[in-house]
C-alpha cells in the first residue's frame, strides 16, 4: 500500500531560502512559501514583512515519508538556520522571521519536542535554543512571485550570498537527503 503525503510546516527565517533548501530534498513533492502564525486573515507580504500581522515567513512542505522522514526535516530545518537568534536570521529582523515548528499532528508535536531536547542534550548550540513549537492553524500562500524565487532569481546579491551558500552547505553536509 502507498504512504500518504504528510504536511510539514517551518519558518526559518526568509521564505525565499526555507523554500530553496527543502524543495532540493529527496522525498518533497513541494515547498511553498507563505505565512503563519499571525492574526490578520489573508495577510498580504506588505503587512507580514511589517512586522505587524504576527505572521512569520514560513514554508509548507508536501513529502512523502517513505522517502523522507520527518526527522531528516527537522535535521535539514536546524541545519539551515540559526535556531538561537530571536525574531532574526543574519540581516533579516523581526519577528516575522522568526524560528517555528508548526506542528500539524501530535506525532509532529512529540518528534520536534525530542529533537531540540536532543539537540540540548547534547549541547549542540552555544545559546539557547529560541525556536518555538506551535500547532499550525492556518497557512496562507505567499503571493506568486515568491514561489521558486531564488531559482528565478539566482543572480540577485540577497541569492548570491544568503541562499546559495546555504545549498552549499546542505551540498556539503546532508547530501544523501538531496534529489
Amino acid at each position: 500500500m502507498a504512504s500518504q503525503n504528510q504536511k510539514a510546516i517551518f519558518a526559518g527565517g526568509c521564505f525565499w531560502c526555507t523554500e530553496a533548501l527543502f524543495g532540493r530534498l529527496k522525498g518533497v513533492i513541494s515547498a511553498r512559501p507563505g505565512y503563519a502564525g499571525g492574526a490578520v486573515k489573508n495577510p498580504t507580504y506588505e503587512q507580514v514583512s511589517s512586522g505587524g500581522s504576527g505572521h512569520a515567513e514560513a514554508v509548507e512542505i508536501e513529502f512523502d515519508p517513505e522517502q523522507i522522514s520527518y526527522e531528516d526535516l527537522l535535521t535539514v530545518f536546524f541545519f539551515t538556520h540559526d535556531p538561537t537568534t530571536l525574531n532574526r536570521q543574519g540581516n533579516d529582523v523581526g519577528p516575522q522571521y522568526r524560528s517555528v515548528i508548526f506542528f500539524v499532528s501530535d506525532f509532529q508535536k512529540r518528534a520536534a519536542e525530542n529533537f531540540v531536547a536532543r539537540l540540548v542534550g547534547e549541547k549542540a548550540y552555544d545559546k539557547p535554543i529560541v525556536t518555538t513549537i506551535e500547532p499550525s492553524k492556518i497557512f496562507y500562500h505567499a503571493e506568486d512571485y515568491h514561489k521558486n524565487y531564488y531559482e528565478d532569481h539566482k543572480d540577485e546579491k540577497y541569492c548570491e550570498l544568503i541562499i546559495t551558500p546555504k545549498i552549499e552547505k546542505l551540498k556539503t553536509h546532508l547530501l544523501s537527503l538531496l534529489r
